[in-house]
C-alpha cells in the first residue's frame, strides 16, 4: 500500500497505528457533552444551540466566514436550519484533549424536496470552561444545494 510505504509499522509507536491494534483510546470522551450537543443540532434547535456557546463565541461552518455572538449564531443556524428539511449526525466519535474536543462522523442532510446528502464531517469546539467559545466545522456541503 502507498501509505504504508510512508509510514512503515516500525516507525508508528502501537498507540497510533491505525491497522494495528490497540488503537489510541485514552483521550476519547466518556460523557455526553458530544451526543446532547448533536440531539440540540438534529432537532434544527438554533437558540438552545447558541446557549452551549460563550456570548462572544464564535461558529463556522465548513468555507463560510464565520459569525460570532450569540444573536449572530442564533440568526445563522435558524436560517441554515430553514434551508434543509432535516439533519441527522451517526457514527459519532468523539475526544477531549484539554480545552478542546474533537468530534467526527457522518452527517446526513435531508433537503426540502425529500433528497439526502451523506457526507463525513469533522468537528473542532474550543472550550472556555462548560461552554463551547470557537465551534469549528469540516465538511464539504458543495452539493447541499445542487
Amino acid at each position: 500500500m502507498f501509505f504504508s510505504s510512508l509510514f512503515p509499522e516500525q516507525s508508528c509507536p502501537p498507540d497510533v497505528r491505525f491497522n494495528n491494534k490497540p488503537h489510541h483510546t485514552e483521550n476519547m470522551s466518556t460523557d455526553n457533552f458530544i451526543k446532547d450537543m448533536y440531539s440540540i443540532v438534529d432537532a434544527k434547535d438554533g437558540a438552545a444551540l447558541a446557549a452551549l456557546m460563550t456570548e462572544n463565541g464564535i461558529f463556522r461552518f465548513a468555507n463560510i466566514p464565520g459569525v460570532e455572538g450569540t444573536e449572530a449564531i442564533t440568526g445563522f443556524l435558524d436560517n441554515f436550519f430553514q434551508s434543509i428539511k432535516g439533519i441527522r449526525h451517526e457514527q459519532i466519535e468523539d475526544w477531549k484533549v484539554d480545552n478542546t474536543r474533537f468530534a467526527t462522523g457522518m452527517v446526513t442532510y435531508t433537503r426540502h424536496d425529500d433528497s439526502a446528502l451523506s457526507i463525513p464531517f469533522s468537528v473542532i469546539l474550543k472550550m472556555q470552561g462548560d461552554l463551547i467559545h470557537e465551534y469549528l466545522i469540516f465538511v464539504d456541503a458543495s452539493e447541499l444545494y445542487k
